[in-house]
């Protein structure tokens, strides 16, 4: 189009200089190329396909019969296991899961916690979540879990009598939309990292303790075993950001972890988490006996010191516009020399930077990474606040609408009835999708945004 446009102006030119006159012509107007605006063209309803068993060869997630596919989805924080910044709590030192149920105890004792947490589950993701995944075309689901919603938590090595009430209904309602869905370990028993969102913050007890580790292995044989079949389960992610050892250690313990695993299932994918300083400990997991397996990697630009949230970082790295062999790049190296398949399982690639713009930005995000091969979800489905309202762009796909506002509460001192209406609003609370993003994800014309 761009070039068309000059072109045409050149061609004026010409003909205004070739009349045979001999009366002076004003000079002719040249007008800079006017981009064009490409607008999203989204496909509705979004088709459920058909699933089959997944696994990894080589580089290349594939389905059963060889063909690849291409997997991308978002995560659905704050729902197996809470971070408080992502419902507009955290007050009164109230701000990771282990200190709200310690309060809970506390306060109205172990059964009536249970009942609470159950309640919130029970409202946080629902059927309509579900059918708003699949109106933005999403095919695959990273569901982050704390240890204890499958172990009796008062009984190690001993399945809650509830334990799969959560997982079955997950993989069940995105089976029905033509979703797989990644099994993430947010929280392992101990806490693997020092961050909140292990569940317990400032704990970091799972590398020194070979109970703790043992209970994980216990904890993922069950896993295995129950879904070794389930064609929808398009992998496990042994454990989110384990970052509270070094990488060599970590290497060791996600191969024991591995092992365990495949002792039950041979058909899944098992994916082996990254360091925070890479993936360069595992060496090329063919040569350590282990296969059908895929790296695991969060990437955040603009976010915590990388950069500043805005469209150049972005595209600094998905064009590797700083050199030939920075950002992706760089990557899709590292990971064809190490002959294994990859899975972005966080990024936020559209918030604060504007509604279309950020759309634009996520749906290039995704469109990169398949490219190369990478399957990737996105860090998070819902994020909900305090005032309600996408705004600039949150950090949610949907969040609540400005006219919905999420009412900050105080656990320390709140009645048990506030607590009760706080966690069933979750369930009915008004929504505010994104509609751009969920438009540009389901476009079948892709935006430029770096161009």
């Amino acid at each position: 189009m761009v070039f068309r446009k000059i072109c045409s102006v050149s061609l004026l030119v010409l003909a205004g200089c070739g009349g045979g006159s001999t009366a002076s012509a004003p000079p002719p107007v040249v007008t800079a190329p006017v981009a064009e605006v490409i607008k999203p063209t989204p496909v509705t309803p979004v088709p459920v396909l058909p699933m089959s068993m997944l696994h990894t060869q080589s580089t290349k997630w594939l389905k059963a019969d060889g063909s690849a596919v291409t997997l991308k989805g978002v995560n659905l924080g704050n729902w197996l296991i809470n971070e408080f910044w992502m419902m507009g709590q955290g007050s009164a030192g109230i701000d990771d899961q282990c200190k709200l149920e310690a309060k809970l105890d506390e306060r109205f004792g172990y059964a009536e916690r249970q009942r609470l947490f159950q309640l919130f589950r029970d409202n946080w993701i629902t059927t309509r979540d579900w059918d708003q995944m699949q109106k933005f075309g999403l095919n695959v689901v990273r569901l982050p879990f704390i240890y204890s919603v499958i172990e009796d938590e008062k009984n190690p090595r001993t399945l809650r009598a509830d334990a799969w009430r959560y997982l079955d209904d997950a993989i069940a309602q995105a089976e029905k939309r033509g979703i797989y869905v990644i099994l993430d370990l947010h929280g392992a028993v101990g806490s693997q990292g020092w961050e909140q969102h292990s569940g317990c913050a400032g704990k970091n007890l799972y590398w020194s303790t070979p109970e703790y580790q043992q209970r994980t292995i216990w904890l993922w044989q069950q896993v295995a075993a129950r879904y070794k079949d389930r064609i929808s389960v398009a992998g496990y992610s042994v454990l989110n950001e384990p970052w509270g050892t070094d990488a060599a250690n970590l290497a060791a313990v996600v191969k024991t972890l591995y092992t365990a695993i495949r002792a039950v299932d041979p058909n899944h994918v098992v994916i082996l988490p990254g360091h925070n300083s890479g993936i360069n400990a595992y060496g090329k997991p063919s040569e350590q006996g282990m296969s059908n397996v895929a790296f695991e990697m969060h990437f955040y630009p603009g976010l915590f010191g990388w950069g500043q949230i805005g469209l150049q970082v972005h595209k600094d790295w998905l064009t590797c516009s700083t050199g030939s062999n920075s950002g992706v790049c760089e990557w899709d190296n590292r990971i064809r020399n190490l002959d294994t398949a990859f899975f972005i399982g966080e990024m936020q690639p559209w918030t604060g930077q504007g509604l279309d713009l950020g759309a634009q930005i996520a749906r290039a995000s995704f469109d990169t990474y398949a490219k190369y091969g990478w399957a990737a979800t996105a860090w998070s489905w819902k994020v909900v606040n305090n005032t309600g309202g996408q705004g600039n762009g949150t950090w949610g796909m949907v969040t609540n609408a400005a006219s919905a506002p999420v009412p900050k509460i105080d656990f320390t001192t709140a009645s048990m009835s506030d607590i009760e209406t706080l966690f069933k609003s979750f369930g009915s609370q008004q929504y505010e999708v994104h509609q751009p993003l969920q438009d540009w994800m389901t476009s079948s014309t892709a935006p430029q945004p770096f161009r």
